[in-house]
């Protein structure tokens, strides 16, 4: 887009798409150029743009199904007249199965965003140890949370955050955002040499910005789901 009142080349992303705006007697040509030379931050930029959108653009899915690792499965509730245990949650043959006694307050979709946070949590942490060799960093500190817009955030003092939710997506794409955060420990910035050794560690890193592009917005426990709220 052509500009009287731009003094610079600049570039606007926006989620499926990016305008380059170029003042008046610039070269096109010089405007490709501009893109090239800034393509690992436009690349990262559009990633954002997408993940935002996929994170908070309503899912729709199956009733009584969730994603887990990746795969649809199907969740049931056991409701046992004598149990007085709080709400135990379990994978049984490849279906997640709700045990809960008759006067159970807590909600069922609650124990299993609970039991998802602990699978997660565990993932994240075998991924941790395994990335944390290659790139030769520890983090401070690692936090696993309910973020609305992110799936993995670095801090400047070495603290990792991550998504719960990406317990449900396939390994490879959790393995992704753990080495994505893993490698800003030891380069902070968006550079070449970020993209070069996240590839290396992580070969998947396309295919899982790929996945969570299109499918971000099906990691979800929707707690109006009524087959997860029926006793």
């Amino acid at each position: 887009m052509r500009s009287q009142k731009a003094t610079k080349l600049r570039i606007k992303v926006r989620p499926d798409s990016l305008e380059v705006v170029v003042p008046e007697g610039r070269d096109t040509t010089e405007a490709t150029e501009f893109v090239f030379s800034n393509r690992a931050w436009v690349v990262e930029q559009l990633e954002r743009a997408r993940q935002l959108r996929a994170v908070r653009r309503p899912g729709k899915r199956m009733r009584g199904q969730i994603l887990y690792r990746g795969e649809p499965v199907s969740v049931s509730v056991v409701q046992v007249d004598r149990w007085q245990a709080p709400n135990k949650v379990a994978l049984e043959a490849d279906a997640i199965v709700i045990t809960r006694g008759l006067d159970a307050r807590t909600p069922v979709s609650r124990s299993l965003e609970y039991w998802l946070r602990r699978q997660a949590r565990a993932s994240i942490e075998q991924h941790l140890v395994d990335v944390g060799k290659r790139v030769k960093r520890t983090p401070n500190r690692v936090y696993v949370m309910g973020q609305r817009t992110k799936w993995g955030n670095c801090s400047a003092l070495g603290n990792l955050s991550f998504n719960w939710r990406l317990i449900m997506a396939p390994d490879y794409v959790l393995r992704y955002i753990v080495t994505h955060e893993m490698v800003h420990l030891a380069i902070p910035d968006h550079s070449q040499r970020f993209w070069l050794t996240v590839q290396s560690i992580c070969p998947n890193a396309d295919r899982a910005r790929q996945w969570l592009v299109a499918n971000g917005h099906r990691l979800t426990v929707d707690q109006a789901d009524p087959t997860l709220c029926l006793g």
